[in-house]
């Protein structure tokens, strides 16, 4: 079954983590074991996992995606041509472990929306697969 994090971001390129949204779903729905499929129906954001130990990571990844597109002319009528690029660089899901009814990630990793097109509303898809 679909479940769906909604997110708000407020700046045009924004991280945001939602490892904690993800653990409060997996433990609501009951779910032991398998696979929590993360997904973002989105062409302008995307997913990550990076360190969430420091918020510091987050600030310089935000900073080196304002550098990273190419200085290009874009024929994209819309001019969000950047947003399009970075999304598919970071990916649009993202698959973790569960164990015991608890994500496996490693001991600095986090779960992070990416916005690139922002200050936008936006959601983000899961499915548990298993039981």
């Amino acid at each position: 079954m679909k479940q769906e994090i909604r997110i708000s971001t407020s700046r045009h390129i924004e991280m945001k983590e939602i490892t904690r949204q993800l653990r409060e779903l997996v433990h609501r729905q009951g779910f032991k074991q398998g696979i929590c499929i993360v997904y973002c129906p989105h062409t302008t954001a995307g997913l990550l996992i990076n360190e969430n130990a420091d918020p510091d990571v987050c600030s310089d990844l935000e900073r080196a995606f304002e550098k990273v597109v190419p200085d290009i002319a874009f024929e994209h009528v819309e001019g969000n041509s950047p947003s399009h690029f970075l999304s598919c660089i970071t990916g649009s899901s993202l698959n973790l472990l569960v164990e015991d009814s608890r994500l496996q990630l490693g001991r600095w990793q986090g779960v992070f929306f990416c916005e690139f097109d922002g200050p936008r509303q936006r959601t983000v898809w899961v499915y548990l697969q298993g039981s």
